[in-house]
């Protein structure tokens, strides 16, 4: 039987992107090798970073083909973590717009994989 769900996404440098997840979003390590590393949600999901040239089978996917999408609590929140993360310098990628599940942005980590922040629409 399964137990913790966790995300995988193929990346350059496990270390580096370990680095931006902890600092950009607050998550917490478990692990890390230049190879893998393991980083935990407050939830409790579980986001992995492979090393994309030890990956097996080897990937076929581009990053940016997926996304990770958080949701936040409420408007503050995201429109703080919007300045937190432009003043990092993170590369926005959509900036906060209502849509029809919500209002969200979009940045990118080091390696191009989608973030997608958001508040759903029922919460804004």
């Amino acid at each position: 039987m399964p137990h913790q769900p966790s995300i995988i996404l193929y990346v350059s440098n496990p270390i580096a992107s370990a680095a931006f997840y902890t600092t950009a979003l607050g998550l917490t390590a478990q692990y890390a090798s230049p190879g893998f590393a393991m980083l935990s949600f407050a939830s409790g999901l579980d986001l992995g970073l492979w090393k994309r040239e030890a990956v097996v089978p080897a990937a076929a996917n581009q990053p940016g083909a997926m996304e990770v999408a958080l949701a936040l609590p409420d408007l503050d929140s995201l429109r703080t973590l919007r300045a937190s993360l432009g003043a990092r310098g993170t590369p926005i990628t959509q900036d906060i717009e209502t849509m029809d599940f919500g209002t969200a942005f979009s940045v990118t980590d080091p390696d191009g994989h989608r973030i997608r922040l958001f508040v759903p629409a029922e919460a804004a």
